[in-house]
């Protein structure tokens, strides 16, 4: 096999996992949603499962156009297509941290809006306690 070749075969690899962390994502986001129904505030719990696997799909897709563009065929146009297509998922990822976390990325979280853990989740519901926003906490 030749660099180029390898390159390619890599890029591949890449990109499957970029379509497998956001089809694996879906369905445990999916399947923690129809197994905890009961728990209350399913729907945000699963925008948040379902974002995040969005989010590593397109971090992986990225790597993947960059390990092809740069690698095999760097020409200035198809570094130009590379550019495009960072830019778009670039502002896909932008948009949907936006919508996870109701803040752009560079801004910094407030001591109380920290997300908790699904096991901080837990604990806080098996406890039954809630806060003024009517989330379970501690």
């Amino acid at each position: 096999m030749t660099f180029a070749e390898v390159i390619e075969v890599v890029g591949k690899v890449v990109d499957a996992a970029g379509v497998a962390a956001i089809v694996v994502g879906a369905l445990f986001a999916t399947f923690l949603s129809v197994t905890r129904r009961r728990e209350g505030n399913v729907y945000r719990l699963f925008r948040r499962r379902l974002g995040r696997s969005i989010l590593l799909g397109l971090e992986l897709l990225v790597a993947a156009d960059i390990i092809r563009t740069v690698a095999v065929t760097p020409t200035l146009e198809s570094v130009g297509v590379l550019a495009a297509i960072v830019l778009i998922r670039t502002f896909l990822s932008f948009s949907l941290e936006l919508e996870i976390t109701g803040r752009w990325p560079w801004q910094q979280a407030p001591e109380e809006d920290l997300p908790r853990s699904d096991a901080e989740d837990r604990d806080a519901r098996s406890t039954g306690t809630r806060d003024a926003a009517g989330t379970v906490g501690p």
